[in-house]
């Protein structure tokens, strides 16, 4: 399986052989991991690699209910996942993204912008339906006091679970992309500071069996964020058209507020009505015991709060000088506009034309009337 199409080859195992290679690596990796299944030696140890472990039975009251928690082999899942990440990451450059990319003649850092942002909307797109489905399946939209009610939520769904662990599994994956991409090196830092944040939210939530707002957190995220980025590939195909970056502001500033408000709810009032629990290692609630207490909820609070503002404080300066910058723009088109027309303006000629130097009328004679002589 070829993803790349090169016109020539380069050494085995050098720089350029595994940036030029490294989906095709993955897909062996991958290959071999589904080929392992096939035998009973091998099979045991491959679904190690492929489903989530840690599953136990609980008690329901329709029977039992086979559900999960997290421990140190969720580690070898996310590992086969970002093998998968990688080889998708590919599949979407090479037969969507690099096609657009030779229509449209961009410059590098335009092209490496566009790259990016194609990707985000992928990934946002596919997450948004995802988290959508589970939040709805498992309602937690219409009955918002389970976000906090028997806190901890130890025990996960499979598509809980699942979806947790694809999306460490993306966002670890993005940290070797940043080199297969070669990316810029001005661009690095803030790559690196978006893919942190993300990483400490959503393992943040996952170990601290916050799940069930972690989810609708990230649905909110991923929202705004698919906005900025369709509003950047609009962009790039038409400077002229910056609608959608218009939706994207209202749809920034509707998020965040939500954001706030959710935190506020389940963190500041909905997790202090909790009954604190004894804890218990074996159960996995040993972060969830240490959080649940008053300092440490007012002080992650606190800081949310701060990020939150930090983000809006930004994100008005933004607008602010982009408005700044359009005023001036159209200010300097209708001063260039009616400059343009009083030059185009014609001038006023008296009837006739020039003769050395004196008007002559049409027929010939001096358009100056003559004199009557007296009688």
């Amino acid at each position: 399986m070829a993803f790349r199409r090169r016109a020539k080859s380069h050494p085995l195992f050098s720089q350029e052989f595994l940036i030029h290679n490294h989906a095709d690596l993955g897909f062996c990796l991958v290959l071999s991991v589904l080929i392992a299944l096939m035998f009973e030696v091998t099979a045991k140890t491959a679904f190690l690699f492929i489903l989530p472990q840690y599953n136990v039975s609980v008690p329901a009251a329709d029977g039992e209910l086979v559900q999960y928690h997290y421990g140190l082999k969720d580690l070898v899942t996310i590992l086969f996942y970002i093998f998968i990440a990688i080889i998708l990451h590919a599949v979407v450059q090479e037969y969507a993204l690099d096609k657009i990319n030779r229509r449209l003649h961009l410059s590098k850092v335009k092209h490496s912008k566009f790259n990016e942002s194609g990707q985000l909307v992928a990934f946002y797109l596919t997450s948004m339906v995802w988290c959508l489905y589970v939040v709805v399946t498992e309602g937690y939209i219409s009955n918002p006091r389970s976000l906090w009610e028997n806190y901890p939520h130890v025990y996960l769904p499979f598509q809980v679970k699942f979806f947790y662990l694809c999306q460490l599994a993306y966002w670890l994956h993005a940290l070797p992309e940043l080199y297969f991409q070669k990316v810029r090196k001005e661009e690095i830092p803030r790559q690196l500071r978006c893919i942190a944040l993300y990483l400490v939210h959503i393992a943040g939530a996952y170990l601290l069996n916050l799940t069930r707002l972690g989810l609708i957190l990230l649905l909110l995220q991923y929202l705004a964020e698919f906005f900025f980025h369709m509003a950047r590939l609009v962009y790039f195909t038409d400077e002229n058209n910056e609608k959608l970056f218009n939706v994207w502001a209202v749809v920034f500033v509707v998020t965040r507020l939500f954001t706030l408000t959710l935190y506020i709810l389940v963190i500041g009032f909905g997790l202090p009505r909790v009954e604190n629990q004894a804890l218990d290692p074996e159960r996995g609630n040993f972060f969830s015991f240490l959080f649940n207490n008053i300092l440490f909820r007012m002080s992650v609070l606190l800081l949310v709060c701060l990020f939150q503002a930090s983000v809006m404080w930004r994100f008005i300066h933004f607008q602010l000088r982009r408005w700044r910058e359009y005023w001036n723009e159209q200010s300097s088109r209708k001063r260039a506009a009616a400059g343009a027309k009083q030059q185009a303006k014609p001038l006023k000629r008296d009837s006739g034309y020039h003769e050395n130097g004196v008007v002559k009328a049409e027929n010939g004679t001096s358009p100056r009337t003559k004199k009557l002589k007296s009688p």
